[in-house]
């Protein structure tokens, strides 16, 4: 069973960058696909990057071009690198695992991150 924590956060000025981590443990996240998740108040959790254990990736229209989701078998960690922020970026980022190659997959969380970008 695998335990995510989130780490990177904080506050950013419009256009600025961060790159948030999502370090695993208990598990190897070479064997999950794995996604970025984000919640701003009042509005339900979408997908922001997803990242299949083939690395094919996926990313949500509003953030194409600007995020960029990657994976680092040897840390057990997955990023997500923020360019060009904006201000409707901010929320709080999720980290989720899933492990597919079971007959009834699951999903894992992380804590979350807070995510400002404000001037």
């Amino acid at each position: 069973q695998v335990q995510l924590v989130e780490s990177g956060g904080g506050l950013v000025q419009p256009g600025g960058s961060l790159r948030l981590s999502c370090a695993a443990s208990g598990d190897a996240v070479s064997i999950y696909s794995m996604g970025w998740y984000r919640q701003a108040p009042g509005k339900q959790r979408e997908l922001v990057a997803g990242i299949s254990t083939s690395d094919s990736t996926n990313y949500a229209d509003s953030v194409k071009g600007r995020f960029t989701i990657s994976r680092d078998n040897a840390k057990n960690t997955v990023y997500l690198q923020m360019n060009s922020l904006k201000p409707e970026d901010t929320a709080v980022y999720y980290c989720k695992a899933r492990n597919e190659l079971v007959l009834r997959p699951r999903d894992y969380w992380g804590q979350g991150t807070q995510v400002t970008v404000s001037s």
